[in-house]
C-alpha cells in the first residue's frame, strides 16, 4: 500500500488494522511499525476553525523521525515478546518431557536400609547418623538443579529435608504442596561448614509417604494466608494463622510460662485450687459481668476467683489459680481481651509489704525459669531481643507521687485537665508514666473510691487502700492486688458503700465470722505478661484464639 492513513481520534493500533481510509491506524509509530515500505503517511488534520476543512495531510519530517524511533521500539518489544514466547514453549516443552518421565517414576523404600526409629524433630540432634522417620507439615518447599528440598515442622521444631535423584523428580514430589503431611525416612546429618538450616542438621530422605496432600491453586494455604492480611480475616483464619512460626512460637512462650509459675508457686508453698466459672456473685463490679440463665437462676460467668481462694486459706494455706476470666467490657485497646487466662493467688498472715515482696518474687523469678528453658528462652530473644529481665526491687511509687509525676510531665487526665486526688488514672497516662520511668514499677495506695469494697484503708491514711498495680514497660498494668478487709464490720460497710446486697455473700463473709486473718491477694493477666515477653503489640496475639467485643469464631 503506497498510502497510509493515521488518525488518533478515530484509528486503531491493532494488528488487524490496515491503515486504509476507512481503517486508519491511531499513532505514527505503530503505522511504520506495520507498514515501513509506505510511499506515504497522512495524519488526519481536524479543521481550525468553521471556514476550514479537516483533511489528511502528509507527515511532517519531525513527525515522521519520532516516529522511527517508537517503530523501532515496537520492534524491539515485538522481537523480545517472540523470544519469551519461544523460551516459555521450550520451557512448557520440557516441563511436558519432565513430567511424563516423572510419572513413570515410582517411589519405593529400600528394605535393604536399617529399620527407621520414629522420632519428633526437637530430639534429632540425639540421632545423628541414624535413620529415622519423621511426621510432620511442609512448611516451605522449593526445587532446585535436581533437588527438593523441605522444611518439615511437628511442633517440636523445624527441619530442613534434601530429595535427590528420583525422590526429587518423581511426579509425586512435583506435586507436593504447603501444609501437606509427609511422613520421610532418612538419616540425620550434621551440615556441612558455611552451610546453614534449622537446628544445624537436616535430614537426607531416601523415602517418603504422603499423609494427606493439602490443595493447590486458589485453596492453597498460602492463598488463605498471606502476609500484610487485614487483621480480623486473619482471625477468620486463626486456626491457619497459628501455624505461623510467630504465633506458634508465642503460644510455645505461654506453655513454658504457666509451668514456670506453677514451678514458682511450688517453690512459695502454694496449693493449686480450680474455683467455678459459674457464679453468682460479682468481684469487680456488675457492668462488666456476662449473665446467663442457670436453671431459670440467674448467674454470671466469674470475673475473679478471688473470694473462693479466699475460702481455701484456713483449709489449704496459701492457694492459686490458673483458669478464665471473663470480662463483658465493650473495649477495643490492645491489651483488652473478654476471655483472658486469670493467674489468681491468695496468702494468709502476711503484711502489705510482705505481699509486694511476694508478687515482685513471684514475677521475677518465672520469667527467669521461662528464660532458663530450651524452647521457650530461644523463643523470647527471638520475638524480643531487646528484652531485660526484671531485677528485684521493683520500684514502690505511690499513687499520689503518680498524679504529682504526671502533672509535673503535662500528662493531663481523661478530662484533659490536671489530675488531681481521686481520679483514675486511664491507661493511655499511665502508659507514658511507665514508658517514661522505664522499669516495672509496683504502683500502691490508690483512693477507696476507685478501688474494690474488699480492700482496707491504709493505716497512716484513711484516704487510700493497701493496693498495687503492677506497671511493665512497653505493656502497662499486668497484675492487680491488694490486702483484704478482715474485719467484718468493716467489710459490710464496704458493700453497703457499694450498694451490694450482703446475703448472696454469706460464705464469703464468714470467713471473717470463723477466724479471721491478716491476708492479700492479687491477679495476673497471662497475656498481658505474653505482650510483655514476648514484644507482642496487643494482647490478642498472646491468646490462642482471643475473645474480645465483636469476635466469638472460630
Amino acid at each position: 500500500m503506497s498510502e497510509i492513513y493515521i488518525n488518533e481520534a478515530t484509528g486503531f493500533d491493532e494488528q488487524a488494522a490496515t491503515g486504509a481510509q476507512d481503517a486508519p491506524f491511531k499513532t505514527a509509530a505503530f503505522a511504520l511499525f506495520k507498514v515501513p515500505e509506505a510511499t506515504k503517511y497522512l495524519v488526519f488534520k481536524p479543521a481550525e476553525n468553521a471556514e476550514s476543512e479537516s483533511a489528511y495531510v502528509e507527515i511532517t519530517a519531525s513527525a515522521l523521525k519520532k516516529a522511527k524511533k517508537g517503530a523501532d521500539s515496537l520492534k524491539k518489544k515485538e522481537e523480545k515478546n517472540k523470544l519469551l514466547a519461544e523460551q516459555k514453549a521450550a520451557k512448557e516443552a520440557e516441563d511436558n518431557i519432565k513430567l511424563m518421565e516423572s510419572m513413570k517414576i515410582t517411589i519405593t523404600e529400600d528394605k535393604d536400609l536399617p529399620v527407621a526409629k520414629k522420632v519428633k524433630i526437637g530430639t534429632v540432634s540425639e540421632h545423628i547418623d541414624e535413620r529415622v522417620k519423621i511426621f510432620g507439615w511442609i512448611h516451605r518447599l522449593r526445587s532446585q538443579k535436581g533437588l527438593a528440598f523441605i522444611v518439615l515442622r511437628d511442633g517440636s521444631g523445624f527441619i530442613q529435608c534434601v530429595l535427590s535423584g528420583d525422590l526429587a523428580n518423581a511426579y509425586q514430589t512435583l506435586s507436593l504442596t504447603i501444609e501437606s503431611t509427609v511422613a520421610l525416612y532418612g538419616v540425620i546429618k550434621k551440615l556441612p561448614e558455611g552451610k546453614s538450616a534449622p537446628g544445624g542438621v537436616e535430614l537426607v530422605v531416601d523415602y517418603y509417604e504422603v499423609v494427606g496432600l493439602a490443595p493447590a491453586g486458589k485453596d492453597s494455604f498460602t492463598n488463605k494466608i498471606q502476609e500484610g492480611t487485614d487483621p480480623s480475616i486473619l482471625l477468620d483464619q486463626r486456626h491457619l494463622a497459628l501455624r505461623g512460626e510467630t504465633l506458634s512460637a508465642v503460644m510455645k512462650v505461654r506453655a513454658a510460662l504457666l509451668g514456670a509459675i506453677r514451678k514458682v508457686y511450688a517453690e512459695e508453698g502454694l496449693t493449686e485450687v480450680t474455683p467455678p466459672c459459674m457464679v453468682q456473685t460479682q468481684v469487680e463490679g456488675g457492668s462488666t459481668l456476662f449473665k446467663m440463665d442457670y436453671y431459670a437462676e440467674e448467674a454470671y460467668l466469674t470475673q475473679s476467683s478471688q473470694l473462693y481462694l479466699e475460702t481455701c486459706l484456713p483449709a489449704l494455706g496459701d492457694v492459686y489459680c490458673i483458669q478464665e476470666s471473663f470480662r463483658a467490657e465493650k473495649s477495643h485497646t490492645r491489651r483488652h481481651l473478654s476471655e483472658y487466662t486469670h493467674i489468681e493467688a491468695e496468702l494468709a498472715f502476711l503484711t502489705f509489704e510482705d505481699l509486694l515482696t511476694h508478687i515482685e518474687t513471684v514475677i521475677t523469678k518465672t520469667v527467669q525459669f521461662v528464660l532458663e528453658d530450651p524452647v521457650a528462652g530461644p523463643l523470647v530473644k527471638q520475638l524480643n531481643p531487646g528484652f531485660v529481665a526484671p531485677q528485684m526491687p521493683f520500684k514502690r511509687m505511690q499513687y499520689i507521687d503518680a498524679i504529682e509525676w504526671l502533672n509535673e510531665n503535662g500528662i493531663p487526665n481523661e478530662e484533659g485537665e490536671q489530675f488531681k486526688f481521686g481520679d483514675d488514672i486511664a491507661e493511655a497516662a499511665e502508659r507514658k508514666m511507665t514508658d517514661s520511668i522505664g522499669v516495672p514499677i509496683l504502683l500502691n495506695r490508690f483512693p477507696v473510691e476507685i478501688k474494690s469494697f474488699y480492700m482496707p484503708k491504709c493505716k497512716d491514711d484513711p484516704r487510700v487502700t493497701e493496693s498495687v498495680d503492677v506497671l511493665m514497660p512497653t505493656v502497662g498494668e499486668i497484675t492487680g492486688g491488694s490486702m483484704r478487709i478482715n474485719n467484718l464490720e468493716e467489710l459490710l460497710a464496704g458493700f453497703k458503700r457499694e450498694k451490694i446486697d450482703p446475703a448472696p455473700y454469706y460464705w464469703f463473709i464468714d470467713q471473717r465470722k470463723y477466724g479471721t486473718c491478716p491476708h492479700g491477694g492479687y491477679g495476673l493477666g497471662t497475656e498481658r505478661i505474653l505482650a510483655w515477653l514476648c514484644n507482642r503489640f496487643t494482647v490478642r496475639d498472646c491468646s490462642l484464639y482471643p475473645r474480645y467485643s465483636g469476635r466469638c469464631k472460630p
